[in-house]
């Protein structure tokens, strides 16, 4: 018989054994260790243990799901009216939809008895309070494609997707600056300035990033004065067990007077040449879809789309009007 219960402190190798026993598929770190998921997910300072819910058969764990909450708007502390189903995990030797059917009820209950009045399964920006470094990549993509699972759960249970991600990987070696008379324009008035590990800018980005090392990129114009666009890249490996084979861009901006002028294009490309000056091998990055400026740009210089995410979202049936999410 399947009941379900709350973590407790012995369950971590538990945990890592139902992780180890998940069929290889992009996106998902394999092996897990015991760890790593105390560094990346248990250690966090918002951590509640009721919102880890472990399914059980015969007193041995077979699958778990993780509910938790994003920021309020300032970022300063945790808010409630969003709630977010981070990851399910079954193991594939056990009537996997019954259990993950099971799960979902549990969390959903979880989330809805703290106030959430939409309820996201599958993290991304800024509902991804765990598993960064674990999951899906520069950043949390929603739920994968590949994670097979979650994305027939979702939709049976009134989920419905309302925004997809794009993961896209460039391979640094192979990368190719484009050359034109723009760029030379940009090259003689702008420069590149560089930020090891630059001060979080809230406290849930300290969270979400305290275990990754971390790079920033401003481009200004060698006249001084503000950055005219900037990006944020990360090590795709904890701290202690990299060897910056891999980062994420995980973000890119330009100020809007400057868009169009080819100052993205040289930002990257500069951040590119750095990169092969410290080995670097591979970047990835995710954009959102409907972020066709974004995605026309990855492409252009070469990056290839290797995954996709889908997020989905289901309302809470007692609440009438909700806002979107942020």
């Amino acid at each position: 018989m399947i009941h379900f219960r709350s973590f407790r402190n012995t369950d971590p190798p538990l945990l890592a054994a139902i992780w180890q026993s998940q069929s290889p598929q992009p996106g998902l770190r394999q092996p897990v260790s015991v760890d790593l998921l105390e560094q990346l997910v248990l250690a966090k300072p918002y951590f509640h243990y009721p919102g880890l819910i472990l399914a059980c058969e015969d007193r041995h764990p077979i699958g778990f799901i993780h509910a938790g909450f994003g920021p309020n708007d300032e970022e300063t502390a945790l808010q409630t009216d969003y709630g977010v189903i981070c990851l399910l995990m079954v193991r594939p030797d056990c009537p996997q939809a019954e259990v993950a059917e099971g799960l979902l009820r549990q969390a959903e209950r979880y989330l809805t008895d703290r106030g959430a009045k939409v309820l996201y399964g599958g993290g991304v920006w800024p509902l991804c309070p765990f598993y960064l470094g674990l999951y899906g990549g520069s950043k949390l993509p929603g739920v994968l494609l590949s994670d097979s699972l979650a994305q027939q759960l979702y939709p049976t249970h009134g989920y419905r997707e309302v925004d997809r991600t794009l993961v896209f990987q460039c391979t640094v070696d192979l990368f190719r600056p484009p050359v034109h008379r723009g760029m030379i324009q940009v090259r003689r008035s702008m420069r590149v300035k560089s930020f090891m590990d630059p001060r979080p800018r809230s406290w849930w980005e300290a969270c979400l990033m305290a275990n990754f090392s971390q790079m920033l990129f401003h481009l200004v114009p060698k006249e001084g004065g503000q950055p005219v666009a900037w990006a944020m890249l990360r090590d795709l490996e904890p701290e202690g067990t990299s060897t910056l084979r891999a980062v994420g861009l995980l973000e890119l901006e330009v100020s809007p007077p400057y868009r169009g002028q080819g100052m993205a294009t040289f930002l990257i490309s500069e951040i590119f040449r750095y990169l092969q000056s410290l080995g670097v091998e591979m970047v990835e990055t995710q954009t959102m879809a409907r972020n066709h400026a974004a995605v026309n740009l990855y492409q252009k210089l070469g990056f290839v789309e290797t995954n996709q995410g889908i997020v989905f979202r289901k309302d809470h049936p007692s609440v009438e009007c909700i806002h979107s999410a942020k």
